[in-house]
């Protein structure tokens, strides 16, 4: 009875055009642009990361494979998939500091200024709070606000933003007024940038209720789930990594299409094994990879790697299933070790029939439980590497 008295706390997405933007839209859009500032003060305590984050970027492999994939940098899928989200719908604009003339802190809106002019892509003060209630008003009259944080760190400063006005009006109005704006930047660690600039904050908005929350990995996790966020009607937080940044990946020919989508909220099985579930999400992916490859090579482990690309709605279901198979389960994240992500799959797993198929216990793999620290011997320690997973697995096999 009480379900049928609630509102459902999330829009459901409706098909739609592309639509021209209406005087009005035009006329808030105008205003953005005019407001904003060009960005041209720099937050130095990035500058060294910036730096590593986009050396070694690269455009579009020139070679094509036989089955018709590209290799393609997490920078360019990004980049890619708002050149086109942009292109298909007027009503999709980016704000922030540095997207426009700087190209981006750490480039990924790099040419969008040249394609969409300045009434599309916004330079701001450095206020989160400012243009992050910016973006919020903008998606309930209508338009489609991209907004990015140099990173989410930084988008503390907007925390009642995103998490009160955007994640809740949806419900307290009845389902009246949607929010279909986009929060993306790098979250987590990156190297060197000290205590307040490393955290992950995947366990942060995947509590909220009315936010979706993303963690893509690889360059077609980025194409596919940023147009995704784009086009849906509740609020998306997409979490990106600043290390992968400059990371090539191999893109399929599907995912090349304009049209190319991943539904949020479903994870994917990058790896299929017998005898252990390894689950990460973002850069712990890579890590959970490598694993497997090390524990197949030296110990004839075969496990099952699944990226959750999605962190709310989780993927509960894909989780359960390859515990079943594998009886044994592994999690990995960079996050700190109390109330993560970890915790929550470990927690769903224990509530439900999965837990009878396990032959061990749950290993978690997670950040040091401190302020991360600066100096770079003590922050290696500090987060989880490939031999963290290996060692946390064979736990789980009673191999250590």
């Amino acid at each position: 009875m009480l379900s049928r008295c609630l509102r459902p706390v999330l829009a459901v997405p409706r098909a739609r055009a592309a639509a021209p933007l209406s005087s009005s839209s035009k006329a808030a859009v105008a205003a953005l642009a005019s407001a904003s500032t060009a960005g041209s003060v720099r937050k130095t305590a990035l500058a060294a990361a910036r730096a590593t984050a986009v050396h070694g970027a690269k455009r579009f492999a020139s070679s094509e494979s036989q089955d018709g994939s590209i290799e393609m940098t997490v920078r360019e899928a990004l980049n890619s998939a708002m050149e086109e989200e942009m292109t298909r719908d007027e009503t999709v604009f980016v704000l922030g500091e540095e997207v426009a003339q700087y190209n981006g802190a750490y480039k990924v809106t790099k040419g969008l200024l040249d394609k969409f002019g300045e009434k599309r892509v916004i330079d701001t003060p450095i206020t989160e709070a400012g243009f992050t209630g910016i973006a919020v008003g903008a998606a309930f009259a209508g338009l489609r606000p991209v907004c990015e944080f140099m990173t989410f760190n930084f988008a503390m400063q907007a925390i009642d933003q995103i998490v009160n006005s955007a994640g809740k009006t949806y419900y307290m109005s009845g389902g009246n007024v949607p929010c279909p704006v986009v929060f993306r930047g790098p979250n987590g660690a990156a190297a060197g940038v000290g205590a307040q600039h490393s955290q992950d904050y995947a366990a942060w908005y995947g509590q909220i209720p009315g936010l979706k929350v993303v963690s893509p990995w690889s360059a077609e996790d980025c194409r596919g789930l940023l147009k995704a966020a784009i086009r849906d009607p509740n609020p998306v937080v997409v979490l990106e990594n600043e290390i992968l940044y400059g990371q090539s990946f191999p893109v399929s020919k599907e995912a090349q299409s304009t049209d190319f989508l991943l539904p949020i909220g479903k994870a994917k099985v990058e790896r299929v094994g017998k005898d252990v579930t390894i689950v990460g999400h973002s850069r712990m992916v890579s890590f959970a990879m490598e694993a497997a490859e090390i524990l197949k090579k030296e110990e004839g482990i075969e496990a099952e790697v699944i990226n959750l690309r999605s962190i709310r709605p989780l993927d509960i279901d894909t989780i359960k299933a390859s515990v079943k198979k594998t009886n044994r389960l592994v999690t990995v994240e960079g996050g700190f070790p109390m109330f993560g992500v970890g915790s929550e799959i470990c927690a769903q797993i224990v509530e439900s029939e999965a837990f009878d198929y396990l032959d061990a216990p749950v290993e978690r793999v997670t950040g040091a439980d401190l302020p991360t620290p600066y100096a770079k011997a003590l922050e290696d320690l500090a987060f989880p590497d490939v031999q963290t997973v290996v060692k946390a697995t064979r736990r789980a096999l009673y191999r250590s």
